[in-house]
């Protein structure tokens, strides 16, 4: 799998941003790639990721509940979900700190996923059913190690080109970077790729650098998915018949 090395500053010719993901009005191209985000997608890892920013979060006498952290910081990666926490309690942290904090939750997690699998019944097959029609990437807040280890464990690592994970790129989501850097190494234009979401921060990064995209309801309910273009209920309903469907 390709790394999504950092790019240089330059003018992107396919840039989503120029007026938002709606800057795709008139004929939108065909779907030629996918990109899953992977936590709350391919993996269900996101009750763990709740557990590691609790322990970490606890002995500083700060409390993170469930529905705080569904409703607030989920779509973040791990420097935007500790800054954003810092920012709600009036505190200022540093860079220092904050690569701190990340580091030592990183180390809860990771003993976390070495104890079992983690991804959803319906990812397997539907890694394998996607991949023989259309090219696979990953754009995801998870730590590149993190996703590489369960993509690992369930076989499922050669069937993706690359990934884009945290850290990887200026912005992270909702920010469309990571979306646009995805487009770039499947070498399409953003709107011929179509993303697989869980969160609307997801879909607003996806959205944002010009791509179709998918909402699936592992994490949130229909009803704070509506931007996307469809929204499924499982990895079962994703077929290369729904993504041509899209295009109809």
């Amino acid at each position: 799998m390709e790394p999504a090395d950092r790019p240089a500053k330059r003018e992107a010719p396919f840039d989503g941003a120029q007026g938002g993901a709606e800057a795709l009005e008139g004929p939108r191209s065909a779907i030629q790639a996918i990109v899953f985000d992977f936590d709350g997608v391919l993996a269900d890892s996101e009750p763990l990721h709740l557990r590691a920013y609790q322990d970490v979060l606890q002995p500083l006498g700060l409390e993170l509940t469930r529905d705080e952290y569904y409703a607030n910081y989920l779509g973040y990666d791990d420097a935007g979900v500790f800054t954003q926490i810092a920012q709600a309690h009036g505190l200022t942290v540093s860079d220092d700190q904050i690569a701190a904090l990340i580091e030592e939750k990183t180390r809860l997690f990771d003993g976390m996923i070495a104890a079992g699998d983690m991804l959803y019944p319906a990812a397997v097959a539907c890694v394998h059913r996607m991949s023989a029609r259309y090219p696979l990437g990953i754009a995801s807040g998870a730590l590149r190690h993190e996703i590489e280890a369960i993509l690992r464990a369930g076989r499922l690592d050669r069937h993706f080109r690359f990934i884009v994970a945290s850290g990887e790129t200026r912005e992270g989501k909702p920010a469309p970077d990571p979306y646009r850097r995805a487009a770039e190494l499947h070498g399409v234009r953003p709107a011929s790729c179509v993303a697989i979401e869980d969160s609307r921060w997801g879909i607003e990064s996806a959205k944002g650098a010009g791509l179709w995209c998918i909402g699936i309801t592992n994490t949130y309910p229909r009803d704070e998915l509506t931007r996307a273009d469809a929204v499924i209920d499982s990895l079962e309903e994703l077929t290369p018949g729904l993504i041509e469907g899209l295009q109809s």
